[in-house]
């Protein structure tokens, strides 16, 4: 009977231990399942944290101060610090919270030459920089594993200062990636309550990296797209600015008639075209290409331009024009740029064309009287903005011949004759003579058109490398 109840006691106890066993166990789940929902809390809330700096900050220093901030707000540290990886390939302390500790041996010298702590501290953190593999920072960053030392009081690795203000006593450091990219590398120190971080707060602080490298990654991005944005308005306001500056409509009730084609390689461009009324009788025409592509060629063209229309009304020597123009620009225009023009004058009353040019592609003249020849106007010049007057005004000259019913003058820049096919032919010169020989008793606009169909024709679709320009002008009769 003894036996019995020995038996039925040990059966009790076994089976005590069975559910104490397995209630522990539930518990302990119980317990990782709510510590991980409150690592997933921490994580929501990291992120809510810095989701204004992610999207509000445009100075990155700023964004990494909150990402700082907000770790030591979650895993309960007195101080935290994130180096960033910068160009030189070192990591460099961007952010820091709390007295964080350098861990730089050169940094225990400095701290005893310096007059104060915060004397050492501000020196210090400035100039704060790990080369891979480098100390506690260079380590992870080398081996991007993340790094726990619970007990740091005792590491040889732990740098530890002779100021009680700057001992570690619990370290963690996590490096922070993106897609595969080392971005920087995330470290805190010293739980507020004394007990040293264990493997939950590990795991969390690699948590809070990883939603890091995203939050750094989004702001890059976004800041990017904003910096886009805004140069995308500004080519476009510049782009609306160009737009003005060249002539959409041009001089009626004269014996002449007007074409022209722009066509930017980029959104802006540095050709320029324009029509003048001088007086009565009296128009000019231009045609300028200034080195370069892009902002900085459509400001000196804008230069050229506002130069040309103050100096055609006063002199109406294309040559003389030129030299003045030649001298303005060196004034203005940086080293290495320049520009080419051709400038014409255009009498009415005696149908006569003066032309000057400075080393623009030469005019293209057809002259009905002589039949079916396109030729080349053979003026001389150079470029402007090169040389100064001593030496430029030499070389240019003006050149009169006659202009009337039915002949054709046509100004051009080279982004129209050196369009490339996928041979690597260039359009030529030749080309383009052919076509207005054969197309000289039409309109205008229908020449022009023409031109530009075959150029987009004989370019096979290959990208535009050049600003093309054209501007034709016709004389349909006498002037009265």
């Amino acid at each position: 009977m003894l036996l019995f109840f020995i038996g039925v006691l040990i059966t009790l106890v076994f089976t005590a231990l069975v559910n104490f066993q397995i209630n522990r166990k539930i518990s302990i789940k119980e317990e990782a399942v709510q510590r991980l929902e409150q690592e997933k809390q921490i994580v929501v809330d990291f992120m809510q944290s810095i989701s204004g700096a992610i999207v509000g900050e445009k100075n990155r220093q700023k964004l990494f101060q909150k990402i700082v901030h907000a770790s030591i707000t979650n895993t309960g540290a007195m101080c935290a610090c994130l180096f960033e990886k910068k160009e030189d390939g070192r990591f460099h302390r961007m952010a820091v919270e709390g007295l964080f500790p350098p861990q730089s041996s050169k940094s225990i010298e400095r701290l005893k030459l310096s007059a104060s702590r915060t004397e050492f501290i501000e020196n210090t953190y400035e100039r704060e920089s790990y080369a891979l593999g480098e100390g506690l920072v260079g380590t992870v960053a080398k081996s991007r594993v993340p790094l726990l030392i619970a007990q740091a009081k005792n590491d040889p690795r732990v740098i530890q200062h002779n100021d009680p203000a700057l001992h570690i006593h619990s370290l963690m450091l996590a490096p922070v990636t993106y897609d595969g990219i080392l971005i920087s590398i995330l470290a805190v120190a010293n739980p507020i309550d004394g007990v040293p971080f264990d493997s939950m707060d590990f795991s969390l602080l690699q948590s809070l990296a990883n939603q890091v490298g995203l939050a750094i990654q989004n702001s890059t991005a976004i800041q990017l797209q904003i910096e886009k944005n805004k140069i995308d308005l500004d080519l476009q306001l510049a782009q609306n600015v160009q737009s003005l500056l060249l002539p959409n409509t041009f001089p009626q009730n004269t014996p002449l008639e007007f074409a022209a084609h722009y066509s930017p390689a980029q959104k802006i461009g540095g050709d320029l075209y324009d029509v003048f009324d001088i007086k009565p009788n009296l128009l000019g025409v231009a045609i300028a290409d200034v080195s370069g592509k892009g902002i900085p060629a459509s400001i000196v063209m804008a230069m050229c331009q506002t130069h040309l229309k103050h100096l055609i009304t006063k002199i109406n020597s294309p040559s003389e024009v030129l030299k003045l123009l030649n001298i303005e620009l060196l004034k203005t225009m940086r080293p290495g740029m320049f520009v080419t023009l051709s400038l014409g004058v255009i009498n009415l009353k005696n149908n006569q064309l003066t032309i000057a040019r400075a080393g623009h592609e030469a005019p293209l003249f057809y002259e009905s009287k002589k039949g079916q020849k396109v030729e080349e106007i053979k003026v001389p010049g150079m470029a402007l903005g090169i040389v100064p007057p001593e030496i430029f005004n030499p070389k240019i000259a003006d050149v009169t011949r006659s202009f009337s019913r039915g002949d054709v003058l046509v100004l051009y820049t080279d982004g129209l004759t050196e369009t490339e096919n996928r041979k690597h032919e260039e359009f030529s010169t030749q080309r383009l003579r052919l076509i207005i020989e054969n197309t000289h008793s039409k309109s205008a606009s229908t020449i022009v058109k023409t031109i530009m169909e075959e150029i987009e024709t004989f370019s096979q679709e290959r990208k535009q490398q050049d600003d093309q320009t054209i501007f034709l002008v016709k004389h349909l009769g006498e002037t009265v």
